[in-house]
């Protein structure tokens, strides 16, 4: 059989890389010439795709964080001659919220799939939850490899028995070596050695082995505690080598310094079992027993090494029937009486490793091999269910790829200039509120979908413009000049709005406290001013933020009525207007004009309204009539917008409503489950490249900006803050609503057990 397997690979130093390097050669090694059927769709966890020095049998290349390379690996797949598809799964490794970018990807394959579940968490998050049971449902068979992850996929995440098979984790196939070089080194010749290996970091609890070598030593000062491997890469990234110095440090506190060795290296598989087999005791300290499955658990056994560990549920099952021994979680003492119960008994520490060494040999990947072959044939030979093609409705080919350059050309140390005269920002008009408070929205956006840097660099500038407007009382000005000078005593409610909603939605989605903190501030000076809002796109604009930052703290009862004030004059004002052939707030449709249900869609979540809710779909349903008529989206124009028993200006077409549009559908479908909100979303984002009234594209691909509108001659060839900004604001709601879109089931359905769940933790 030919199979396509997609997985980080070596000789990327991850533990799944490895995994699947051996798992592919086991599959293979029947194979009389020693070649391998298939190909490997690598998972790169970086934007260049020649940070790794890949084997030939790497094909494809998917870049963890770009959604199009997920959608483009499933055509490599679908289009190539193999039989049946491998998929490695860790949340880690996987794009998106928890890895979300692999279901679309998933949801294309026209092979048969074969996922195995590297992790499986007993309390997985409502998107973990969501996630496991797509791929179950899309998968042939699900493979873990401990009887607790079969008990959790069976009770907690509600996947059938017959989809699930258990294979243990495979070692390697390798005997102790004659003359073991290993034990010839400094740190092993001579001592009795205790051992752990694998990449470092806090969740490892190395310190409690440290703790417990003061006692060992006492008994047996030739004891040496070796640790072998590399800091994690996201460790040392974010913290550098903070742990492993906090852990040198203690050792000298304890006066055991010179009983601990680091060893720096990611080894290969024979030196590592070197290493396995030359040790006295292996340890694996883990801090709790959230731990499915250990790789370095198994090797261990699988080299028939004496094993002493934490009682995580991998450590339960696999040491049981006396095949090792177990400590609790952070107990030295403990530790310190079994190492030297075993080191003052010879006999019981070779009783271990006998036992260990007899159960390993089941667990070498020629016997492992052997168990996926069998279970790939018998996928390959099942027939496969015939999937929806119809399902998707978001076509993110023909999607630009997301370009901040123009984005920045606007922004200085200040923030982002509002005009542009064609790409070239426009110094003379200076900067607003409007435009700082939707390019924040924008740079939190990318980094939630795209872990883009280059957002993430933006992101103070907007905020200190932000605050830099905030006014003594709380207020906002909404004007400053290219010198930096107040253009306005105070601004309009718009903007007010549009900033309110920047900081609930930064108080919701920060990507660290400070960020949170620095908006909160912010947001509880502006509250006292609530009360004064009059407009009803000020006060749309208001309930939006202030759903998002209830969001963040859902128990705020003061400011949960709060919402129900400023949502009652919204409604208020459609009983007001609405007629029989108008559903509308007001008697005009003028701009921004999809903010209004948007507002009342995020209050109603929040508050749990019903008439709410009832009006903000009628009033949906009025705009679809209005301006989905005819097959694209030709939204209210601003030359003299659209009143009640007149008819509606087709021009100047603006980029917010579009953007509004696009919010507004996306907040529907994500409420309701009803794609026919998703269509209407991206049918209302295709406006921008070129589905509109005059077929021409308003995005241009030359300068990464957006053109400010269509007139009845063409283009506005201006690209400012504002246009480009509600392009880039669709086109990451597009994306997002790509993640939802792979999700099945019944939307609704999942929202309403997610806010039972809610219920039931408050």
């Amino acid at each position: 059989m030919k199979i396509a397997y997609l997985s980080s690979y070596t000789p990327r130093e991850c533990g799944i890389a490895t995994f699947n390097y051996n798992l592919i050669r086991a599959i293979n090694a029947g194979n009389a010439d020693g070649s391998l059927n298939g190909f490997v769709v690598a998972m790169n966890d970086s934007d260049n795709l020649e940070e790794h020095d890949y084997p030939g049998e790497v094909k494809f290349k998917v870049r963890q964080e770009h959604q199009k390379d997920y959608i483009k690996a499933a055509e490599f797949i679908n289009n190539s001659d193999v039989d049946a598809c491998i998929i490695e799964h860790e949340f880690g490794i996987y794009g998106g919220e928890s890895g979300v970018y692999l279901l679309p990807l998933i949801s294309r394959l026209n092979k048969p799939l074969i996922t195995i579940l590297h992790t499986v968490l007993r309390e997985p998050s409502f998107m973990q939850q969501i996630i496991i049971r797509e791929i179950a449902n899309q998968s042939s068979k699900i493979v873990v490899m401990s009887n607790r992850a079969v008990d959790f996929l069976k009770n907690i995440y509600n996947i059938p028995a017959d989809k699930i098979q258990k294979i243990e984790h495979g070692v390697p196939h390798l005997e102790p070596a004659s003359n073991n070089p290993v034990k010839n080194l400094t740190s092993f010749k001579n001592k009795r050695v205790l051992f752990t290996f694998g990449l470092i970091s806090r969740n490892k609890g190395l310190e409690t082995v440290i703790k417990a070598l003061p006692a060992i030593v006492e008994n047996h000062p030739d004891v040496m505690y070796v640790v072998l491997g590399n800091t994690h890469p996201g460790v040392r990234k974010n913290s550098g080598e903070e742990y492993r110095d906090s852990l040198k440090k203690l050792a000298k506190s304890l006066n055991v310094e010179e009983h601990l060795t680091f060893i720096n290296q990611f080894v290969s598989e024979e030196d590592l079992h070197n290493y396995l087999t030359a040790c006295d005791i292996y340890v694996t300290p883990y801090l709790n027993e959230a731990q499915i499955t250990s790789g370095t658990l198994s090797y261990a056994v699988g080299a028939g090494a004496a094993v002493i560990s934490t009682p995580y549920w991998h450590a339960q099952e696999l040491l049981e029937n006396k095949r090792g021994r177990l400590f609790d979680f952070k107990d030295s003492e403990s530790l310190a009486f079994s190492v030297n119960d075993l080191l003052d008994h010879t006999g019981k520490l070779q009783e271990l490793k006998k036992s260990a060494f007899a159960y390993g040999l089941n667990l070498r990947w020629p016997a492992i091999g052997r168990e996926y072959t069998a279970l790939l044939e018998a996928s390959a030979a099942q027939p496969m269910a015939v999937k929806n093609k119809s399902r998707h409705v978001i076509d993110s080919e023909i999607m630009p790829e997301f370009n901040l350059t123009h984005v920045k050309r606007l922004t200085d140390d200040t923030g982002i200039v509002q005009h542009a005269k064609y790409g070239i920002p426009n110094l003379k008009e200076g900067y607003c509120l409007d435009d700082n408070s939707r390019a924040l929205i924008m740079a939190l956006m990318a980094y939630e979908q795209n872990k883009s840097k280059e957002a993430l660099d933006l992101l103070p500038i907007y905020l200190s413009y932000i605050q830099y407007m905030q006014m003594d009382d709380g207020n906002f000005r909404n004007f400053l000049s290219f010198r930096r000078e107040y253009l306005d005593e105070v601004g309009s409610e718009d903007s007010f709005g549009r900033t309110i909603w920047a900081l609930g939605y930064l108080i919701n989605s920060a990507p660290n406290n400070s960020y949170r903190e620095f908006a909160e501030e912010l947001f509880q000076r502006s509250i006292p001013h609530f009360k004064a809002l009059y407009h009803l796109r000020g006060l749309a604009n208001t309930v939006i933020g202030l759903s998002y930052y209830l969001h963040a703290h859902p128990h705020n009862e003061g400011l949960i009525e709060e919402l129900k004030k400023l949502t009652k004059p919204l409604t208020n004002a459609y009983e007001s207007n609405r007629e029989e052939n108008w559903h509308w707030f007001e008697e005009k449709l003028s701009y921004d004009n999809a903010i209004l249900p948007l507002a009342l869609l995020h209050s109603g979540e929040i508050t749990g309204d019903e008439r709410v809710m009832e009006i903000a779909y009628e009033s949906i349903h009025f705009l679809d009539n209005l301006t989905l008529s005819k097959g694209y989206l030709s939204p209210v124009g601003s030359d003299g917008w659209y009143y009640k028993k007149g008819s509606m200006a087709i021009f100047d077409q603006q980029a917010i409503e579009s953007m509004a549009m696009v919010l507004m559908y996306f907040k529907a479908y994500d409420l309701s489950g009803d794609k026919q909100f998703l269509s209407n979303m991206y049918v209302c984002y295709q406006w921008f490249l070129g589905e509109n009234t005059l077929r021409l594209p308003l995005y241009d691909h030359e300068t990464k900006g957006c053109c400010d509108g269509l007139q009845p001659d063409g283009l506005n060839r201006n690209q400012g803050a504002e246009s480009t900004l509600a392009y880039f604001i669709s086109h990451l709601l597009v994306l997002k609503g790509l993640e939802l879109e792979s999700v099945s089931g019944d939307q609704k359905n999942i929202k309403i057990i997610q806010q039972e769940s809610d219920i039931e933790a408050a």
